[in-house]
C-alpha cells in the first residue's frame, strides 16, 4: 500500500471503509476500500463474493476492481474513483431532474444490471448510495451482498436497504430471484422524479404498509412460500385501493409511470428483466415536455404567449362553393412584423387569408402556409418530419371536388426556416390559412 496515498475518507460501511487516494506512481485517483475483518490467507480473500463478482464483471457501468492488496492480514480493494453517488446528486439539486437526464441515468444502470444478471450475479443492495457518478457516467458499486443466480436457497432474509427492498424479501420468501434488483430499479426511478423515496417505511411492517398505500393490497397467495405472510395478511385485513401514480409523480410521462408500475409489481414474475426494461417505450419515446411545474421549457413557452399548436380541421362540405375550405394551424405564430407578408385581400376572398407578397397575384390557384423561424428568445424547433395529406371523393357532394388531391412537404433544414413557404395548388375557389 506504500504506492497509494490516502487523501480523505469517503464513507464507512458495515464491511469496510472507503477512502479517496492517489497512486503515487501514476498520479491516478482511486478509491480504496479497507475491509474491517482480518484475512489470514489468499484463499479466504479470493472466495469473497465481492471479489469473485467484480473479477468476473467487466462493464462500463459496473465499478472496476483494479487491484487487491493484502498487508498485515488487512485486505484492501483498489477501485475506480467516482466523484459522487446518486443520493448526493439528488440531495444537492434545487429542482427535479429532467426526464431526459433520468432516462440517461437509468439506461446505464439497466445496461450494467443486464450484464451482471447475464453473467450469473444479482446485486441485492441497489440504492442511490451504491450508484456512483462522474461526468454523467453512472456505475453500480458495492457488491458486498452480491450473490450467484445459481446459488442454492434458502437465501439471506436481510438484504438491501429497507426502502428499496422487494416485498418477497420483506415477507422472507425462501427463493427470491434477480427480480429483487428490478424492484429496486423501479423505486429508484420513481425517486429520481420526486427526489423523495416512494416507499419510506420505518420498519418492515410499515414498509409493507407504504407499498400497499401506493400499489394497493395484493392477493396474499402471490407469495405461497413466504414465511412472514402474517404481516401482509394483517395489512390486507382492510383492503387498500391503489393510488394513482400520476398524482404521486406528476412530472413523469405516461411511459415512465408504466415502467415504474411494471418494475414495482407485487408479483416478481411480472417484473421485466433489465434487458426487457431497456426495450420499454420510456427509453425510445423521443424528446417530450414533461408535466412539471418546474420545467424551464414549459415556463419559457408560457411566457412567450401561445404554445405550439398543430391542428387540422376539415369542415363539412355543403352545396355552395363558399363552404369548401381547409383550415390548418401549424407551429407557433410569432410576430410577423419583420416578414414580407401582405394582407391584401383579393376580390371575393375572406379577410383572414394571408398571402406571401411574391405570390399574391395568384390567390385563386394557391394557398400558402408560412413556416416561421424562432426569434432570439425562442427555442429552435426541429423541422425533420414530413406532412402528407390526401383528400378522397366526398359522397353526396354537388360541388366539383377532385377525385383525389394530395400534397406533401418534406423536412426542411434549419437555415431554410427564415422565410420558407409551402404552396398547395387548390381547386377550391376559396381557402384560408389560420
Amino acid at each position: 500500500m506504500e504506492r497509494y496515498k490516502v487523501l480523505e475518507e469517503l464513507g464507512d460501511g458495515t464491511c469496510g471503509s472507503v477512502y479517496k487516494a492517489i497512486n503515487m506512481e501514476t498520479s491516478e485517483l482511486v478509491a480504496v476500500k479497507k475491509m474491517k475483518r482480518k484475512f489470514y490467507s489468499w484463499d479466504e480473500c479470493m472466495n469473497l463474493r465481492e471479489v469473485k463478482s467484480l473479477r468476473k464483471l467487466n462493464h462500463p457501468n459496473i465499478i472496476k476492481l483494479k487491484e487487491i492488496v493484502r498487508e498485515n492480514n488487512e485486505l484492501f480493494f483498489i477501485l475506480d474513483y467516482m466523484e459522487y453517488n446518486l443520493y448526493q446528486i439528488m440531495r444537492g439539486r434545487q429542482k427535479p431532474f429532467l426526464e431526459e437526464e433520468i432516462r440517461a441515468f437509468m439506461s446505464q444502470v439497466l445496461r450494467g444490471l443486464a450484464h451482471m444478471h447475464r453473467n450469473g450475479y444479482f446485486h441485492r443492495d441497489l440504492k442511490p448510495e451504491n450508484l456512483l457518478v462522474t461526468n454523467d457516467v453512472i456505475k453500480i458499486a458495492d457488491f458486498g451482498l452480491a450473490r450467484e443466480v445459481t446459488s442454492i436457497p434458502p437465501f439471506t432474509d436481510y438484504v438491501s436497504t429497507r426502502w428499496y427492498r422487494a416485498p418477497e424479501v420483506l415477507l422472507q420468501y425462501t427463493t427470491y430471484t434477480p427480480a429483487i434488483d428490478m424492484w429496486a430499479v423501479g423505486a429508484i426511478l420513481a425517486e429520481l422524479f420526486t427526489s423523495c423515496p416512494i416507499f419510506p417505511g420505518e420498519s418492515e411492517i410499515d414498509q409493507l404498509y407504504k407499498i400497499c398505500c401506493v400499489l394497493g393490497t395484493p392477493d396474499w397467495i402471490t407469495f405461497p412460500e413466504a414465511r412472514n405472510i402474517s404481516l401482509l395478511i394483517n395489512i390486507s385485513y382492510s383492503e387498500i385501493m391503489p393510488a394513482n401514480l400520476s398524482d404521486i409523480i406528476p412530472n413523469a410521462s405516461s411511459e415512465a409511470i408504466d415502467l415504474i408500475k411494471q418494475l414495482c409489481s407485487w408479483d416478481p414474475l411480472k417484473r421485466p428483466t433489465a434487458d426487457q426494461s431497456l426495450l420499454h417505450p420510456f427509453f425510445h419515446g423521443g424528446t417530450r415536455i414533461p408535466r412539471s411545474i418546474w420545467d424551464p421549457l414549459q415556463l419559457k413557452l408560457n411566457s412567450m404567449g401561445h404554445a405550439p399548436n398543430l391542428e387540422l380541421k376539415l369542415w363539412d362540405f355543403g352545396t355552395q362553393p363558399d363552404d369548401c375550405f381547409l383550415g390548418l394551424t401549424l407551429a407557433v405564430n410569432p410576430s410577423v412584423s419583420n416578414l414580407d407578408i401582405s394582407h391584401k385581400v383579393p376580390k371575393g376572398a375572406r379577410e383572414d387569408l394571408l398571402f406571401y407578397s411574391g405570390f399574391q397575384d395568384h390567390p385563386q390557384q394557391s394557398v400558402f402556409w408560412s413556416l416561421l423561424s424562432p426569434d432570439h428568445n425562442r427555442i429552435t424547433r426541429p423541422v425533420e418530419s414530413s406532412l402528407s395529406l390526401s383528400f378522397s371523393p366526398i359522397p353526396h357532394s354537388s360541388i366539383g371536388v377532385p377525385q383525389s388531391t394530395e400534397f406533401t412537404f418534406t423536412s426542411l433544414q434549419p437555415h431554410m426556416l427564415d422565410r420558407s413557404f409551402l404552396a398547395m395548388s387548390s381547386p377550391f375557389q376559396q381557402s384560408r390559412c389560420l
